[in-house]
Parts: structure tokens; C-alpha cells; sequence
């Protein structure tokens, strides 16, 4: 397919500037297709899932259609989740950065609704929400349609599976009919349409199926790292695998030039390409790579479309990429001609869900590993120069050396034992940095959690009329946590356990040991293995 740079769809320069910063470079085909008849105003019935860029597609022509200056209410998401309502809202506030006056809130169940009654009497031009809440706040008279010029169904057929039809159907009537209307679903069952032909002017039907993803045969890892040390993680990977050629891939321009000038500071034959390169400077840089004169190449995912090089043994994803498809063309690129291939990938945080998506699209699996230690690389690093002596022992003439070497032994106070090690060390470089490991992650043990999990004990349980929802509840309520990310809980007479994300455990234990549950104070800590 052809590819559409941001610049061609006649999207203003604050909003392209925020963009840009965000790592954007072309538009993915449901943003190509859509933005430009959104931004001439008609209706959409838009069928996309997710991962494919959907939110922009209608985030972007939203923003264009809102007057920064005018306080009143103008747009309005409905979304079948609190966390997709959440979501969207940040993807807009940040496409929002460079527009001045813009009000995002989302409005959803479980938070506080004096809350979002403040913020709506402030002024708020765009409200995300799922259908249920909205409802709540027209019921109360807080949120008003007189000035809305856009609605957008997101996931509207999950909101038909989840009930709301109705509400959903009531939410449209009370919007004035000029309007444009814009649905997104995965799936396109009759009742969508119903809604549509009841509900849009002439839609425009703009269909962009994600075809099935599969990778190659290729050995995948991630590594769950905190960003300070993504740098020295990356270093150790490249010294313990010491792959011929490496492709090195990052979300932006910027972070490509910041990644190749700590690899080159450390010493390695690493360049950069993106899409900033003239076409001089890019074939300069791919003949150095494909001559093995450059041995790690760092770019983005545009800029490494067509890179055709067998030789490379190792592909470390830097970032995470933003499309599940960017993976499988990543990875795609070590392993070739029937060699081995082994793809790297450095997660922060809640990125873990993320590329859980990614498994489930592209049907692999990429096995969790831990962070190679110091002493690790020192020794894979040793083992490999050891090698390459044994084969010079045994093919060269090594006499003047051992001369030389005996000379030194008899007039200095060591042995031949010493300068071997100090020559070793010589070959080896300099030592890595090190990584606090216990700062990286707070070591809870084995609590007989599943992978990226760990499980905790609270001493509340059945007989204190408990049940798992009220447990969940209090720890989404009392941290903040989105409740999808909380595990299994198994809830027992006078206990239970739950499963939180490692990256949650600290702020959970830390809150919650002060919180109640069914008004009764609760201990929590990690628990003991199964």
C-alpha cells in the first residue's frame, strides 16, 4: 500500500508539530482513509480493531473541529470502558499539546462524579465516556448538548455487547441534528448498521480489516526494564550475544541520534538512520552496514522499510513499537537464508500489556528473561576471547611473543598467569555500568503469581461478607490502578489472594495498607508461594 505522510492530509500545524513529537511519521491506513472525509465533515462507519491506529483517526479531524475559545461542550466519545475512555483521553490531550485552551475529560464509573461535575462546570470542550456515565450527568442536567458538532461511537459494537444500546440511542436523540456522526467497530452485525441508517447522514463505509499477523521462526525475549537503565541493558545484550550485525529500532528521529551517540560513546561501530537522512547520507550509512564497517544500525520503522541484509543475527526493539504489524516487519530481518534469529525486546512498565497484544495478534510467544548480570557478559565475554586465543595458539608462531613474555616474567615480580589475565582484561574493555537491580524491581520473591505478577495476601475474606468485586474495587479506587490490570482473585473464609503487575505491587501495598474494605482495616503483603 502506498504510504500517506501526516503533511498530505491537511492536518494544521499545531496538531502536526504534536504529532511529530509523539514519533508519527506516516499515517496508518485507517488514519489515511478516514481523516481526510472526517475533515470534510461527513459521516463514517469506520471498521477497524484495535492496533491499528484508530483513535488518531478520529482524534486528529475532532480537534480540527473544535474552537479553542469557546468553553461550551463541542465533542463527545462514547467508549464501552473506563480504561478506553482513559486511553483516548490521553491520546487526544497529547495531539492536543500544541493547541492552547483545549478541555479533555473523561467521565466514566468508579470515580468520584463531583469530580467531573467541577470539571464540567469549568469548561470542557471534549468529554470521553462511557455510556452509563454520560447518561448519569444528563440525568443531573451537568452536561449539556446544545453546542456538540461531533459524536464518536468507538468500539460500538463491544457497547451493544455490554447493553448500551439503549443508552447510546438516547445520548444521540438528545445531540442536535446537525451534527457528524462517526462509528467505529471491529465487527459490523446488523444492529451497527441499524444504528448508522437511524442515526448518520449518507456515512461514507471505510473498512480496514488487520490482516493476521505471523512472525519466523525466530527466539524472542523481553526484558521488563526501568528507562534509566535501557541503555545498559541494550549494552549487555549486544556483549553477550555478539551478533554479526544488529538492527536497532526506536519509536522517533530524536531518540535514533540520542541512541547512536551512547553506543558510539561506548565504543561500538553504531550508526543511525531515519527519515531526517538525505538520500546520500542513507546510502552512505547502508553500505557501511552491509560491508559489517557499521555493525549496529539504530532506526526508525519508516526509515528501515527495504533494509535487505542477511547477515544480521540479532534485532533488539529499543521501544515497543507502536503497531502490532511494526513488530513482525522489526523481527523480521534477523533470521534469514536459514540462519538463527533471536529479536530483543526492552519494556517499561505497562508496556507488558502491550506487547501481550502483540503475542495474541502475531500468535507467538516472546518468553520473559532476566536482565544479564555483570558477571554474566564478563563471562560469555572471556569465553569468546579465550576462543579466538586457543585457535591463534594453534595456527601461528607465537616464539618472539613467548620471549618477550618470559623476559617479563623473570625481571618483573608475576607470572604468566598475570599477564594473561591483565592481557584478557586488556581485550575486554571497560567494565559495564551497574544496574540496581532492587531499585529496577523491588524483589518480592516467588508469591506463586503468573509471569509480570505478583500475588498478595489480604486478611479479609467470605465470612466478612467479601466479595471479589469489593476487593477489586478498593484497590482500582483507593491507587488508581485500572481494574482490567488486576489479576485472579481467590477469596477464602478469612483471607484472599490477589494478583497485581509487578510495576503496581509497591504503590498497592504502600496504599493500601491504611485503606479499609467493608469497614474493616485490612493488612496486605506479598504473599508466600503456593
Amino acid at each position: 500500500m502506498q504510504t500517506v505522510k501526516f503533511e498530505e492530509l491537511g492536518i494544521s500545524e499545531p496538531i502536526l508539530k504534536a504529532i511529530v513529537e509523539m514519533g508519527f511519521e506516516e499515517a496508518s491506513p485507517i488514519q489515511a482513509n478516514a481523516i481526510p472525509v472526517m475533515l470534510e465533515g461527513k459521516d463514517i462507519v469506520g471498521q477497524a480493531q484495535t492496533g491499528t491506529g484508530k483513535t488518531a483517526a478520529f482524534g486528529i479531524p475532532l480537534l480540527e473541529a473544535i474552537d479553542p475559545k469557546d468553553k461550551h461542550l463541542q465533542a463527545v466519545v462514547l467508549s464501552p470502558t473506563r480504561e478506553l475512555a482513559i486511553q483516548i483521553a490521553e491520546e487526544i490531550r497529547k495531539l492536543a499539546t500544541f493547541m492552547h485552551g483545549v478541555k479533555v475529560l473523561p467521565i466514566y464509573g468508579g470515580q468520584d462524579i463531583t469530580k467531573q461535575i467541577r470539571s464540567l462546570k469549568a469548561g470542557t470542550q471534549i468529554v470521553i465516556g462511557t455510556p452509563g456515565r454520560v447518561m448519569d450527568h444528563m440525568r443531573r442536567k451537568t452536561v449539556k448538548f446544545d453546542e456538540v458538532k461531533l459524536v464518536v461511537l468507538d468500539e460500538a459494537d463491544e457497547m451493544l455487547n455490554m447493553g448500551f444500546r439503549e443508552d447510546i440511542e438516547t445520548i444521540l436523540k438528545d445531540v442536535p441534528e446537525e451534527r457528524q456522526t462517526v462509528l467505529f467497530s471491529a465487527t459490523m452485525p446488523k444492529p451497527i448498521m441499524d444504528i448508522a441508517k437511524t442515526y448518520q447522514k449518507d456515512a461514507q463505509i471505510i473498512k480496514v480489516v488487520k490482516k493476521e499477523l505471523t512472525v519466523p521462526k525466530i527466539e524472542q525475549y523481553y526484558y521488563e526494564v526501568k528507562p534509566k537503565n535501557k541503555d545498559e541493558v541494550l549494552c549487555r545484550l549486544i556483549d553477550m550475544y555478539d551478533p554479526k550485525l544488529s538492527l536497532v529500532f526506536c519509536n522517533t528521529k530524536k531518540q535514533v541520534d540520542e541512541l547512536v551517540s551512547v553506543l558510539q560513546g561506548r565504543g561500538y561501530f553504531a550508526e543511525g538512520l531515519h527519515g531526517d537522512l538525505k538520500q546520500q547520507q542513507r546510502d552512505r550509512v547502508m553500505h557501511s552496514f552491509r560491508s559489517g564497517k557499521t555493525e549496529i544500525l539504530v532506526a526508525t520503522d519508516v526509515a528501515a522499510r527495504g533494509i535487505d541484509v542477511d547477515d544480521v543475527e540479532a534485532v533488539f526493539n529499543y521501544d515497543v513499537p507502536q503497531d502490532d504489524e511494526y513488530y513482525v516487519h522489526r523481527i523480521g530481518r534477523t533470521g534469514r537464508a536459514g540462519r538463527t534469529g533471536r529479536a530483543f525486546t526492552l519494556i517499561v512498565g505497562k508496556e507488558v500489556y502491550k506487547l501481550k497484544d502483540i503475542q495474541r495478534y502475531c500468535k507467538t510467544k516472546i518468553l520473559a528473561q532476566p536482565i544479564p548480570s555483570i558477571n554474566d557478559v564478563t563471562a560469555v565475554k572471556a569465553e569468546k576471547i579465550l576462543d579466538r586465543v586457543q585457535n591463534i595458539i594453534a595456527e601461528e608462531d607465537l616464539a618472539k611473543m613467548i620471549e618477550v613474555i618470559e623476559e617479563r616474567v623473570n625481571t618483573e615480580d608475576c607470572t604468566a598467569l598475570d599477564i594473561a589475565a591483565a592481557f584478557l582484561k586488556l581485550s575486554m574493555g571497560d567494565e559495564s555500568e551497574q544496574i540496581d537491580e532492587k531499585a529496577a524491581f523491588e524483589d518480592y520473591g516467588d508469591t506463586g503469581a503468573e509471569a509480570g505478577m505478583v500475588r498478595l495476601f489480604i486478611n479479609i475474606g467470605k465470612k466478612q461478607n467479601t466479595r471479589p468485586g469489593d476487593i477489586l474495587g478498593a484497590i482500582a479506587g483507593e491507587t488508581g490502578m485500572p481494574g482490567k490490570l488486576i489479576g485472579s482473585i481467590d477469596m477464602y473464609d478469612k483471607y484472599t489472594f490477589v494478583e497485581v503487575p509487578r510495576e503496581y505491587a509497591p504503590d498497592v501495598i504502600q496504599v493500601m495498607k491504611d485503606a479499609k474494605i467493608k469497614g474493616k482495616s485490612i493488612n496486605i503483603e506479598p504473599a508466600n508461594k503456593k
